[in-house]
């Protein structure tokens, strides 16, 4: 196993702001609020609120009329430098939410995922697991993770770490709808699937109120960076 680390910044840029220019990851960029272009190696892409880009490149971002919130997902080496806050420029800034150790066997092949999961008030992701670790955020009501044999409640904003292979029990507020933006990374084998298996034997006949939305999938490689 290799270690690595997936990141989540969250970036506010100012309206008609000037390019903000970012190295090249393997990212995901997802739009929270506002608009942006983004402009990368072989063109470029405009990405209204809730949409979400994948890639590898170089990258500018450049906010519209009502500027940008992002929420910035990035698989670094372990080792890696932390610094990958935006600050180009007074009106652009960005503060990381979670940088998550998590390792991954180079001998695998890998992909990332972008995708929504959306609950009504109540609802419960019975006791599962995944194919791969990834770093959800709350983007509406409150979810109770229940893992390891800790319990921890993340409400609107909040970032939070799965393992994958750590079972899971789930259950979101009764008060409102709850939705969560999720990336992780899964074996490409995994691509179009659901990556979920529910550890108990009972749970997999019963009604799961979640609805998914995949933004994208990337093959992404472990070496380059």
């Amino acid at each position: 196993m290799k270690p690595f680390q997936l990141r989540l910044y969250e970036d506010v840029i100012a309206p008609n702001h000037a390019p903000v220019y970012l190295p090249a990851a393997r990212r995901t960029i997802y739009v929270v609020r506002g608009d942006v272009a983004i402009e990368f190696e072989t063109g470029a892409q405009h990405h209204p609120a809730q949409s979400a880009w994948l890639g590898e490149d170089d990258v500018a971002l450049i906010a519209g009329s009502e500027g940008a919130t992002l929420w910035r997902w990035e698989l670094m080496s372990g080792d890696a430098p932390t610094a990958g806050e935006i600050a180009s420029a007074p009106g652009a800034s960005s503060t990381l939410k979670i940088a998550a150790p998590i390792a991954l066997d180079p001998r695998q092949r890998w992909l990332m995922r972008c995708d929504k999961v959306q609950f009504p008030p109540g609802g419960v992701a019975h006791t599962h697991v995944h194919q791969g670790p990834g770093v959800r955020c709350t983007l509406e009501g409150e979810i109770t993770i229940e893992t390891l044999g800790a319990s921890h409640t993340h409400g609107q904003g909040q970032a939070w770490l799965e393992l994958g292979y750590a079972p899971v029990l789930a259950p979101t507020t009764e008060a409102r709808d709850t939705t969560f933006i999720r990336c992780f990374i899964l074996p490409r084998a995994c691509r179009s699937r659901s990556s979920i298996r529910y550890v108990h034997p009972e749970d997999a006949n019963k009604n799961k109120p979640q609805r998914y939305h995949v933004f994208g999938e990337r093959f992404i490689t472990l070496d380059a960076q």
